[in-house]
């Protein structure tokens, strides 16, 4: 037996326990990770509060971001051993279908995510395929590691590899507070970008700030027409958008001419107006995104982890005993960077 945060099935709604589950095995082609810590994500309220179409076997074990250690190796796996540090890559993908094998594996035909669509890492123990394992130095901390792949990996994407982000551009990331928008912060900075960053807390904006942001924008108020007054009736040449409904009309507007607009995320809802006018008039690029390929995840773990570009920020580690104590601080909004499980 293990200790795990999982959802059970109670009077209807799932909900958050911690207790004793069942040890996986690994299986042919897969790995036993000993998880030694595991990152929160909005993902994993998401999972608890129910997605539309996701139909879960119960208990189920959540988290995506996951660093340990390998504890046993399963039939056909080579090129790995016991007591290697690694953390885990939290796509799912066939490798056999047209995307996979132009080497976009986010838009497989069976494309899953760990935790979310099959057993995640909010636990002692995960077995997961060898081909998601990524190594990691001796001297990395585990709850620094488990801080990196999710969010890192999108917001690489998002920037880099949709929006085609290069030097001298400008970007606008909202929700500064959040991981995503930590890491594209430092990423936007990596390629040479004027950086906007906009959050409803002075706080996130003040750390936004120290982080990198070249200029900050309250966004609790008609923050459009700011960004618009700051970049001198230009607007920025991305926004990273994440919102959704609530932030929509505001983020096109502070978009420039032949700008993009990437979007990998809905938490405010998924339904936007558009004025097609507005998108041809102005040449608008609209880019959605999702999580990263494996070259993409590769080339942020590099630079992450071996040659140190980066520094993933904690702002709070939870034991996961307290797994329902840190959802709920997770849900309350007031975190700067990532909130952590720590795993015994």
């Amino acid at each position: 037996m293990m200790k795990a945060g999982f959802f059970r099935q109670h009077g209807g709604l799932e909900v958050l326990e911690y207790g004793d589950l069942a040890e996986p095995v690994a299986g042919p082609d897969e790995v036993l990770v000993r998880v030694r810590a595991a990152a929160l994500n909005h993902l994993d309220l998401f999972v608890r509060e129910g997605l539309p179409g996701l139909n879960l076997s119960m208990p189920h074990i959540g988290g995506c971001d996951i660093a340990g250690e390998i504890a046993a190796i399963g039939e056909g796996v080579t090129g790995w051993s016991e007591g290697q540090r690694v953390v885990v890559n939290p796509n799912m993908w066939c490798g056999t279908c047209e995307y996979c094998i132009a080497g976009e594996e986010t838009l497989c035909d069976r494309y899953g995510v760990i935790g979310e669509h099959q057993t995640g890492g909010l636990a002692q123990y995960i077995a997961v395929p060898a081909r998601n394992l990524y190594a990691i130095p001796a001297d990395y901390a585990f709850e620094q590691a488990a801080a990196v792949p999710l969010v890192w990996m999108t917001a690489w994407r998002a920037l880099i590899g949709q929006a085609q982000l290069r030097a001298g551009q400008s970007v606008l990331i909202l929700g500064a507070g959040g991981g995503v928008a930590s890491a594209a912060i430092q990423i936007a900075r990596y390629a040479g970008a004027t950086v906007y960053a906009a959050s409803r807390s002075p706080e996130k904006l003040a750390r936004a700030k120290a982080l990198g942001a070249d200029y900050v924008v309250r966004s609790d108020g008609d923050w459009g027409r700011e960004i618009w007054k700051q970049t001198n009736k230009r607007g920025v040449d991305v926004v990273l958008e994440n919102v959704g409904a609530a932030t929509w009309e505001s983020s096109l507007r502070s978009c420039a001419k032949g700008g993009t607009v990437v979007t990998y995320g809905a938490t405010t809802g998924p339904i936007v107006n558009i004025d097609i006018r507005k998108l041809f008039w102005r040449q608008f690029n609209l880019i959605g995104s999702t999580m990263a390929n494996n070259r993409e995840f590769n080339t942020i773990m590099r630079l992450m982890f071996w040659e140190r570009r980066f520094q993933p920020l904690i702002d709070k580690v939870f034991p996961l005993s307290e797994i329902q104590t840190a959802q709920r601080y997770l849900e309350s909004a007031e975190q700067f960077g990532k909130v952590v499980i720590a795993i015994p």
